[in-house]
């Protein structure tokens, strides 16, 4: 047996630099475990389940159904001359995507820990691939919204935006589900605090009613605070791109896609300025 074949291979893993240090280089050679990683995470999904799959439809189905009732029937709020399915499933939809993807990452690293206890890989793989697997449902669900807009007689305005706001909800979740998930390594208070925190987030969303309808109630110097939202921005250019409900103001849809970046950009730093416990912590 030669020398070199009793030699062991040996990896030298650096400290990144930066305080976001995201190495888009180490994530690309990481591209198969991101890919195992997310098609797990889909399969585990509904194992186990009565309706498998089918939850993907009947939850924003149902959701629709109930939000209808509340805020169409009984509250007798406004849609801007759109059926009240429509509206309401048009905007469920993204904040599905961008909810589901939250829960999930907050909770994804403490629920991988073995994996992390043992090998290296980038950490922000973990909560990167729950915020992925939420494409699929996302998918599925637009079957139906396809469908919807077919009966009600609905063209799109313009779908190439469309892909865009899918990717800024993404990205928004994903910021955010880094911060949870590296404050639930520590503090598992925030597994209780999720629930509490997505049904707040989704009242302040536009999702049954009209952002119009909020911004109009502010003093116009302080609509800024509502566009902080960056699920207000998601929602009116979604609705904006399928049913042609104009945006209530571009420069607050500025604020809201900015508000998204900040929200990315923070949670990377902060994910990566406390990765380094991660392992001993969790």
């Amino acid at each position: 047996m030669s020398s070199l074949a009793t030699k062991s291979a040996k990896v030298l893993i650096r400290p990144q630099r930066g305080m976001v240090g995201l190495d888009f280089r180490e994530l690309w050679n990481f591209r198969e475990l991101i890919v195992f990683l997310t098609w797990r995470d889909i399969l585990v999904r509904y194992k186990q389940t009565l309706l498998g799959g089918a939850w993907a439809i009947l939850q924003p189905l149902l959701q629709m159904l109930l939000l209808n009732l509340l805020f169409g029937e009984v509250a007798g709020l406004p849609t801007s001359g759109v059926p009240r399915p429509l509206f309401t499933f048009a905007a469920l939809l993204p904040w599905n995507l961008f909810s589901n993807a939250v829960s999930d990452a907050s909770r994804s690293l403490v629920a991988n820990r073995n994996m992390i206890t043992k090998v290296y890989f980038p950490r922000i793989i973990v909560p990167l691939a729950n915020v992925l697997s939420g494409v699929l449902d996302f998918a599925v669900a637009f079957l139906i919204l396809a469908g919807m807009m077919i009966y009600y007689q609905f063209a799109p305005v313009n779908l190439l935006l469309l892909p865009l706001y899918v990717l800024v909800a993404l990205l928004t979740a994903l910021g955010v589900g880094l911060w949870l998930a590296a404050l639930n390594v520590h503090y598992r208070d925030v597994k209780y605090i999720i629930p509490f925190l997505t049904q707040f987030w989704m009242l302040a969303s536009p999702i049954a009613y009209e952002a119009k309808s909020i911004f109009e109630r502010l003093p116009e110097a302080w609509q800024w605070l509502y566009a902080l939202n960056p699920m207000v921005g998601v929602v009116e250019g979604f609705r904006y791109a399928l049913l042609g409900i104009p945006v209530y103001s571009e420069n607050m849809l500025w604020v809201s896609l900015a508000s998204s970046l900040a929200m990315l950009v923070s949670g990377l730093m902060y994910f990566r300025s406390m990765e380094r416990t991660f392992a001993d912590v969790v």
